[in-house]
């Protein structure tokens, strides 16, 4: 069940008419089954990772809860990217390709599988930018989820809109950091991907269509969900560290694609961790920190 305020169906909109945007709010309930949980495990799983428990009323792994609110549009609301289209909630602007860039999450407490959820969405900003391959725009939304159970997550996301270009254009290689207190590698092919998108109900055609993601959006393989990397990295901190997360926030630096992925970290001060994926040639994708409370 959702609502939405301010419903609106048309054209892509100037940045001035973007701005419109702000203030627009989303209301939802999901929850997290045990089938969709188990469908999470099967595509996040790796040797070092024990399953965790995914029956009705066990405790949810942290981040999980990215996939309590499927989007379920009629497939004739789905995009060319399999996004579905813009100009409800998120503001339709001028842009081909939609990525999430990052976000910041505080947790109190935590929720169990099967558990009845509520979420609060509200668009924050709306900002444009130029950079290394041209104009680009940020939308940052903010959620607030409630669990039957007491507890909450406060949730801060950001949207990318960028054009898409006539090759790929990869943005500056940052290299990992030597020396991590932990390093871990799996691999991340195209079963793991389409699982995903599949538990997450994310039809974003750039994760598993090959042909789509090289030739339309032009990049040389299939693209790792930046949320998949965060969830990756979250549970090797907690199985690392022994600790609950109290903050925790990511940023993609650099586009992941299928093969082998390495999750590391360094430690940051007495209660936290820097955490990043790299990829086969070294570089960073996703760069994350992971705060628990002593």
């Amino acid at each position: 069940m959702s609502r939405t305020e301010g419903e609106f169906s048309g054209q892509a909109v100037s940045p001035e008419d973007a701005r419109a945007w702000i203030g627009r709010v989303d209301t939802r309930e999901g929850a997290l089954s045990p089938e969709f949980a188990g469908m999470l495990m099967g595509a996040l799983g790796h040797p070092a990772s024990p399953q965790p428990a995914i029956h009705t009323g066990a405790e949810m792994p942290f981040l999980w809860h990215w996939a309590a609110f499927p989007e379920f549009v009629p497939i004739g609301d789905i995009a060319t990217d399999g996004h579905p289209r813009l100009g409800g909630f998120l503001p339709p602007l001028p842009f081909n390709r939609r990525m999430w860039a990052g976000g910041k999450l505080t947790f109190r407490g935590g929720f169990a599988i099967g558990e009845k959820l509520s979420r609060r969405s509200e668009i924050l900003s709306v900002d444009f930018k130029t950079g290394s391959t041209g104009e680009m725009a940020f939308v940052r939304v903010g959620h607030d989820l409630r669990g039957e159970g007491g507890g909450a997550i406060r949730e801060e996301q950001d949207i990318v809109y960028l054009p898409i270009p006539d090759s790929f254009r990869p943005p500056r290689a940052i290299p990992a950091p030597p020396d991590p207190v932990f390093s871990e590698t799996l691999e991340v092919g195209p079963v793991r991907l389409f699982r995903y998108s599949a538990a997450t109900y994310n039809a974003h055609r750039i994760h598993y269509d090959r042909d789509y993601a090289t030739g339309a959006e032009r990049y040389p393989g299939l693209v790792v969900h930046g949320p998949m990397q965060a969830t990756l990295l979250m549970e090797a901190a907690i199985r690392h560290t022994g600790h609950r997360p109290a903050r925790f926030s990511f940023r993609g630096v650099h586009p992941m694609f299928d093969g082998q992925l390495s999750l590391q970290a360094h430690d940051d001060g007495p209660a936290a961790l820097k955490l990043c994926t790299v990829a086969e040639t070294g570089h960073q994708g996703l760069q994350a920190r992971f705060e628990w409370k002593e």
